[in-house]
């Protein structure tokens, strides 16, 4: 069987999976890993470290997409070519709403499109929205587990900093068509900055297949910039989450 360019399987060794993990973070990849029954690492390339278990009986992958769009899109193609028609996204972000906690879980809804990588499959007049099966299990998930949770739409950004108005930057500078972005969005209800979900939801919705990205919060930007909380208890909870959904839209 042929192998897909950049992850190097084929569709033989995904053994009939259809549902995929993808955080950004290799390493998360591996840590999700360890809670799959019978997991093997099939891939470690360039950002993509791809790993097949088993949840309920089920083959499920779990595979890093590195930071941002482009990365993101060759992963989703690529697994979308061996089987995989749902992902779900887990990762960490900035909160910009006051009322969110550092801790809290947020599920996308849908994102603004502030990316580039979006725009080489649909349209910016076409919606970056998430799959309502898949979000309605995130939600479940954070309901059964009694995991604190918000659910909104989600800035994403292809820049960490100008892209998200940040100014501790090298240069100090944010260009004009960014400059006061942060409170707009804040006035319109949008709850968290982050990087790959415009790619991942309008991908996948022009595509036909299922996406939900769930995010665990590590710094509230109305309070300060940078994080001083437990990335590892912020993880644990949010992969909870991602694990509990997949099992939901398993059974």
């Amino acid at each position: 069987m042929e192998k897909v360019f950049h992850l190097g399987l084929t569709r033989q060794d995904l053994n009939g999976a259809t549902l995929a993990i993808v955080p950004g973070d290799p390493d998360r990849s591996a840590r999700i890993s360890t809670l799959l029954d019978n997991p093997e690492c099939l891939a470690k390339t360039r950002e993509f470290h791809v790993y097949r278990g088993e949840l309920n009986g089920h083959s499920v992958v779990v595979c890093s997409t590195g930071i941002g769009g482009p990365s993101t899109s060759i992963a989703v193609e690529e697994l979308a070519q061996l089987g995989i028609d749902t992902f779900l996204r887990i990762g960490t972000t900035g909160a910009i709403q006051p009322h969110i906690n550092e801790g809290d879980i947020l599920i996308s809804q849908a994102s603004v499109r502030l990316d580039g990588a979006s725009q080489h499959f649909a349209p910016l007049s076409f919606p970056a929205v998430s799959d309502f099966f898949a979000t309605q299990a995130m939600v479940n998930a954070c309901d059964k587990l009694g995991i604190n949770f918000h659910i909104g739409i989600t800035a994403s950004s292809d820049t960490f900093y100008p892209g998200q108005e940040r100014y501790d930057t090298y240069s100090g500078y944010v260009p004009r068509a960014f400059q006061g972005s942060c409170e707009e969005w804040q006035k319109l209800g949008v709850m968290n900055y982050e990087m790959e979900s415009a790619t991942l939801f309008t991908m996948c919705a022009a595509l036909g297949l299922r996406a939900a990205c769930v995010a665990g919060v590590l710094v509230n930007r109305t309070k300060q910039e940078i994080p001083n909380v437990d990335h590892g208890e912020i993880e644990k909870k949010s992969v909870a989450v991602v694990i509990e959904a997949a099992k939901l839209l398993l059974n």
